[in-house]
């Protein structure tokens, strides 16, 4: 019976999120894991659940989300991602499959996962909102400067304690995480790319780190001020929670593969 590890991508704009929903007395709501399972249960002729390795909100993308399923029909590889894509709607695709030992768990032997979020910014010059990228960036009004990020980026780097950066009543028993890496850059014209590497992320920490970076770039206060908001373990501390456009989960990392 083999286990089957897929890489999926999908514009996570008219989804509810990865994981799947349904509300008491309604139609289940429109999530990434609901219409990967239908597609894959049509593909394999039986009923498949799948698990992914991350819970994206709701208008969230991603391009590396890794989702595994175990089946009693054995297709082979290179036709999988096919078979299985032409039975998607258009805002998501398998891009690769392959097979795995069958007690694999694509969350519990995670490594690592990056995200990238994008900002545009300004007013200047009569530019305002993106329009036609509006679903993959988000936008401020005020001028950021990159540079001030990145170097208040690297107070968020190493093992800490990030309760400053979820929200109240998170559930989770540990606030403690390791981030291995993160980097602001301007990625384009009056637009700004915050990169971000972990072992794990608490629910909606990437977003509040970029609001606090935002708050940074925009002057609120000086790059030295996020070590305080990271010790002061206190969601009052940090910046807003920026919306979930401009956010995409990159890759997923598992032992002995590359990041």
């Amino acid at each position: 019976m083999p286990r089957y590890k897929l890489t999926v991508a999908y514009d996570g704009t008219n989804f509810h999120g990865w994981q799947k929903q349904h509300p008491p007395e309604t139609e289940p709501l429109r999530t990434v894991q609901g219409v990967l399972e239908d597609a894959i249960s049509h593909v394999m002729r039986e009923p498949i659940h799948i698990v992914g390795a991350s819970r994206t909100d709701a208008g969230v993308h991603a391009r590396g989300q890794i989702a595994c399923f175990t089946s009693d029909r054995e297709i082979p590889l290179e036709k999988i991602p096919a078979a299985i894509t032409s039975r998607l709607p258009d805002d998501v695709q398998v891009l690769g499959a392959e097979i795995v030992h069958p007690e694999f768990s694509p969350i519990s032997e995670c490594t690592g996962k990056g995200y990238r979020y994008t900002i545009a910014y300004g007013r200047r010059l009569g530019i305002t909102k993106p329009l036609f990228e509006r679903h993959f960036v988000t936008w401020t009004a005020y001028e950021l400067d990159a540079k001030k990020m990145h170097q208040a980026a690297q107070y968020l780097v190493g093992e800490h304690d990030f309760a400053s950066f979820t929200r109240l009543n998170h559930g989770r028993e540990s606030t403690v995480r390791e981030v291995y890496e993160c980097t602001v850059i301007e990625s384009g014209e009056r637009e700004v790319q915050i990169d971000i590497s972990g072992n794990g992320f608490l629910y909606n920490m990437v977003r509040i780190m970029g609001g606090t970076l935002l708050d940074v770039g925009r002057g609120k206060y000086e790059p030295e001020k996020v070590k305080k908001i990271v010790e002061a373990r206190n969601r009052e501390a940090a910046g807003p929670t920026l919306p979930p456009e401009g956010l995409c989960l990159e890759w997923v990392t598992y032992e002995d593969e590359p990041s």
